[in-house]
């Protein structure tokens, strides 16, 4: 019988079965044998998928109803227990890692596990416990508060997410209008928002330097498993996008200008693609979930019955409600093998962006459900996105199936188009963060600065008109990966560069293209982040002009 999402209860972790789980690994490498270290490792394995499966059900359940009492408690238990469980990881990596028989060991797990293990060692210590389980609770407190906000438009109440589908109504004053009431919230949350994050910054440096870093910028690439790239290659790489992305982006822009007969391009207008209006969903939720049956259905038989799976086993929870969580993204209990879509349909064409997004992730933790231990199961950030934005792209074919046969066209260029817009908006939120760990001192005015100097480096067109909180610099406390996830959204750019090689190849032979989508799905996080690209026949975003070539590419396309 297939697996329901309904049926996953995965047992409570508690602090004493974690001792006794992570005991009973111990009393078998202490044999010292080769067959018990085997048997040792297995039971890790084990232990490892029941602990993530339970940890991801608590947090996707806080996600889906952040108002819940029993799901905040059950979250906030979680994160208390968390440290005490990398605590005993930690120590069993030492304890694996010092050992004299190195070539049985990468037998056993991998030379790439042993690289990550090296670099996991590094970014944890008891002596960073307690931080790490308030830095969970700032997490939450934001995560809650941006969760709280509801607007009266339209002659209803809609929560952030909500306000999307009027975001990019093609008039120009209720597009105003939602910005305006966007910006107010942040304004009237400002000082939280600046608390949150002030006290976010400097508990994280201030783990680093218990753990003997300059500053959290070193400890958080080890955090994120960087173990083939550091920050001087990331710089370089957002100088590429400013140099070959941000004048193409600017073009395109003033294009949209003169095409509308604007006198100026205001904030406001930005969302607003395609002068007949952004394409839209044919339909609402259960419209757009049976027509994407029949697209993954017609692109490749394992697409298809994995989405089948997923929809019959519960495993989408696809619409917006008040109290849930904003965004989307994908999760996996690893001890049953099967992942899980969170998202916030609103009406717009973001929820076939999102959809497709989150469903590459699950896919390629589906096919990758075979790699021998679960420190594969997942590849590290900038290599999944890969999958995620890759699955955007490789559904350009059967978009009609999505928007319509009239606005498929127009749909596939409004996503080349804001996938470059992107470029230049994810390598400021990276940039602003290397600056803000860099200097954790700094008082919310002076991040504020910081943001508005790197705004007009990376997108200099920005006019927020009278938007008084984001002119001041307070756009990026609407991005939760800067609170919740430190350095992590270069990630998304690294991706798109290696993405978009995947549409330039899917224009020429959509099926070949696709065939090495699904390997390298099925390699999941068996190697590192460039040795994935290379084995998928893709260029490093970190060479020599591979951004400029796929820009190139994309330019012809819009402008040719």
């Amino acid at each position: 019988m297939p697996l329901r999402f309904a049926d996953i209860a995965p047992e409570t972790q508690t602090r004493e079965s974690l001792a006794a789980g992570y005991g009973r690994i111990n009393a078998l490498l202490d044999r010292g044998d080769a067959a018990s270290r085997a048997e040792a490792l297995a039971e890790w394995d084990r232990l490892r998928r029941e602990y993530d499966s339970w940890s991801a059900l608590v947090h996707l359940r806080f996600a889906q109803d952040t108002t819940d009492a029993g799901a905040k408690a059950a979250r906030e238990y979680a994160d208390a227990l968390a440290p005490g469980a990398t605590e005993h990881e930690t120590a069993l990596k030492r304890r694996l890692l010092a050992e004299t028989d190195r070539a049985g060991l990468e037998a056993l797990a991998g030379r790439h596990a042993l690289r990550l293990w090296e670099t996991d060692i590094t970014t944890f210590d008891p002596a960073i416990a307690a931080d790490l389980e308030e830095e969970a609770k700032l997490d939450a407190r934001y995560t809650e508060l941006l969760a709280s906000a509801r607007f009266r438009i339209g002659g209803q109440e809609v929560n952030l997410s909500g306000l999307a589908p009027y975001a990019e109504d093609p008039d120009r004053a209720t597009r105003h209008q939602v910005e305006a009431l966007r910006w107010d919230f942040f304004a009237q949350h400002g000082g939280e928002l600046d608390g949150i994050y002030d006290a976010l910054v400097k508990l994280r440096h201030g783990m680093a330097r218990k753990l003997g870093y300059v500053d959290y910028t070193s400890l958080g690439y080890r955090r994120l498993r960087r173990v083939d790239y550091g920050p001087a290659e990331v710089a370089r790489y957002r100088d590429q996008v400013a140099e070959h992305v941000v004048p193409l982006v600017a073009r395109l822009l003033e294009a949209r200008r003169r095409e509308n007969g604007w006198d100026k391009l205001h904030f406001w207008d930005e969302a607003l693609v395609d002068p007949a209006g952004n394409p839209k969903p044919i339909g609402g939720h259960d419209v757009l979930v049976a027509q994407a049956r029949e697209m993954f259905d017609r692109m490749d038989p394992r697409l298809g019955g994995f989405y089948r799976m997923m929809e019959e086993g519960g495993f989408l929870d696809l619409k917006n409600r008040p109290g849930k969580a904003g965004g989307g993204f994908c999760t996996s209990f690893p001890a049953q093998g099967m992942p899980f879509i969170f998202a916030n349909f609103n009406g717009t064409h973001n929820d076939i962006g999102v959809f497709t997004h989150e469903m590459g992730h699950a896919f390629q933790n589906w096919e990758s459900r075979g790699q021998p231990i679960i420190d594969y199961l997942w590849p590290t950030m900038e290599a999944a996105e890969i999958h995620s934005m890759g699955l955007e792209f490789l559904t350009h074919p059967h978009m009609a199936l999505l928007v319509g046969e009239d606005a498929a066209d127009r749909f596939r260029r409004m996503h080349l188009i804001t996938s470059l817009a992107f470029l230049p908006y994810g390598v400021c939120v990276d940039h602003f963060q290397h600056e803000v760990y860099a200097n954790p001192e700094a008082t919310p005015a002076e991040r504020h600065a910081i943001w508005q100097r790197l705004e007009r480096r990376y997108m200099p067109w920005t006019d927020y008109g009278d938007l008084a909180y984001p002119a001041k610099g307070g756009r990026w406390q609407a991005k939760h990966h800067i609170y919740t996830s430190p350095l992590y959204y270069i990630d998304y750019t690294l991706a798109m560069c290696c993405a978009m090689q995947f549409w330039v190849r899917s224009r020429r032979d959509a099926r070949a293209a696709l065939a090495d989508y699904v390997a390298l799905c099925g390699r999941g996080g068996s190697m590192p982040f460039q040795d994935l690209v290379a084995s998928a026949g893709l260029v490093s975003p970190f060479a020599s002009g591979a951004l400029a070539e796929v820009v190139r590419e994309a330019e012809a396309a819009l402008e040719g």
